[in-house]
């Protein structure tokens, strides 16, 4: 048997390794408007603005938000639980997230695990994350968040 051909060789390279880079391409671009999201959350809610935090979650009543109280299901009822856990600046305090993974699952899910950190005039909190992002209608939203 014939030995394919140094060109046929390259060929096949260079079609694989531009593949390839559009796969990783989309996944950073992806990855990227993720991080974008939680970068303007912590924006947000440093700013004392709990409503426009919420534009990373889905506006849905499918929307699962598990915290200390349990599991919640909706977007105006996580708005609400927020409004009434932080009824002020002091207690919303400054946030920051610390990033542990940002993982793709499939094109339309990403994986994010973290700890986030309140610090506050009336006492710092903290605690771990997890978030699941769904791609609806070409957007990145929350549809599941885990926080303790």
């Amino acid at each position: 048997m014939k030995s394919p051909s140094k060109a046929i060789i390259a060929t096949l390279l260079i079609l694989s390794s531009s593949f390839f880079s559009n796969q990783i391409q989309a996944q950073d671009k992806d990855e990227l408007a993720i991080r974008k999201i939680l970068a303007s959350q912590t924006e947000q809610w440093n700013k004392g603005n709990i409503a426009a935090f919420m534009k990373g979650y889905w506006k849905s009543d499918s929307l699962l938000f598990v915290g200390k109280s349990g599991a919640n299901f909706g977007y105006q009822k996580t708005l609400d639980n927020y409004y009434k856990g932080y009824p002020d600046t002091a207690a919303m305090g400054k946030l920051n997230f610390d990033l542990i993974q940002v993982k793709r699952l499939s094109p339309e899910y990403y994986f994010v695990l973290g700890k986030w950190h309140l610090k506050r005039s009336i006492g710092d909190v903290g605690g771990a994350y997890t978030l699941l992002f769904r791609k609806i209608k070409g957007e990145w939203v929350i549809v599941v968040d885990h926080s303790s």
